[in-house]
């Protein structure tokens, strides 16, 4: 059993998913005080908001085991991915292939069950994550790019859970996330380049760690302060969202810079780090403010 669990957290990414997860739910909370043409705002549905839960882990999870059935060749030849399950031989590409329906179609279902939008949206995710982004990995740098779009729909799939349409609070949801995942993304490619090397994966902005592919981590991190600031500047969010955004941006950018000037590992890492803390903190204090206002 305690193999099992071992296993089955690896293959659904557990970290990641949990991550997700935590960011749909957070969204769903604040698209339930949002009013709806101009009238009352629905209220908190508790129960919408763990089917939320249940449908976008298992959603997530789908498209992380699709993931590693694609690449279970390339996990072999990384150090950070060759005890997953399916390279391990703990499991099989079937079992992985027939797990990952079976959570998709469930998760779907049970997200379709909240409107029709939150289920398509999720459908959406699932390709672009595992077709698209995947196989783009050892192709071009854009796989970033394409990555960053499934990877920042989880706040507008939590928010339109709740509200029941795309709006302009959720479209900045949107854009905050997808915009911090670049210097998150890029630090994780920096710290493990010589890892995804071996799998012929191209994720870092150039061909290798240069001044070029550290200044751009540290532009995506300037440019992140100000879409950060949107949720004040639009109204739904207060000083506090504000503040603690603008503190926490210029944390970000002042350790990406230093990895620019340093052009070290352990510079790196510290950007990484903090991309993990950045987007739970944010998120977290925009729904208290947001409940506050």
């Amino acid at each position: 059993m305690k193999q099992f669990l071992a296993d089955f957290s690896k293959l659904i990414k557990f970290r990641l998913t949990f991550l997700v997860v935590f960011s749909a739910s957070i969204t769903f909370l604040i698209g339930s005080k949002v009013s709806i043409g101009g009238g009352e705002a629905p209220g908190i549905d508790w129960i919408n908001w763990l089917i939320l839960i249940s449908g976008g882990f298992l959603v997530t999870s789908a498209a992380n085991c699709f993931n590693e059935v694609i690449e279970v060749d390339l996990d072999k030849l990384m150090t950070r991915t060759k005890d997953r399950p399916m390279p391990a031989g703990h499991m099989t590409t079937g079992q992985g292939l027939v797990s990952g329906l079976v959570m998709g179609m469930l998760g779907t279902w049970l997200l379709g069950k909240l409107n029709i939008e939150t289920g398509l949206l999720s459908v959406f995710s699932i390709f672009l994550y595992a077709f698209a982004y995947t196989p783009l990995k050892r192709k071009s740098p854009i796989a970033v790019f394409v990555g960053a779009i499934p990877g920042a729909l989880p706040p507008l799939i939590g928010y339109v859970a709740a509200h029941g349409r795309i709006d302009g609070i959720a479209v900045i949801l949107f854009l905050v996330q997808f915009v911090w995942q670049f210097p998150h993304f890029w630090s994780i490619a920096w710290v493990l380049d010589d890892d995804y090397k071996k799998a012929g994966f191209r994720l870092l902005p150039t061909t290798k760690r240069d001044k070029i592919s550290a200044f751009i981590t540290f532009f995506s991190t300037l440019i992140l302060i100000p879409v950060s600031l949107l949720p004040t500047f639009y109204g739904f969010g207060g000083y506090y969202i504000a503040g603690v955004s603008l503190l926490a941006g210029l944390v970000f950018a002042w350790l990406a810079f230093k990895m620019w000037i340093n052009m070290d590992l352990a510079s790196a890492r510290k950007v990484m780090f903090c991309s993990f803390f950045y987007l739970p903190l944010v998120q977290l204090v925009l729904l208290f403010d947001f409940i506050a206002k």
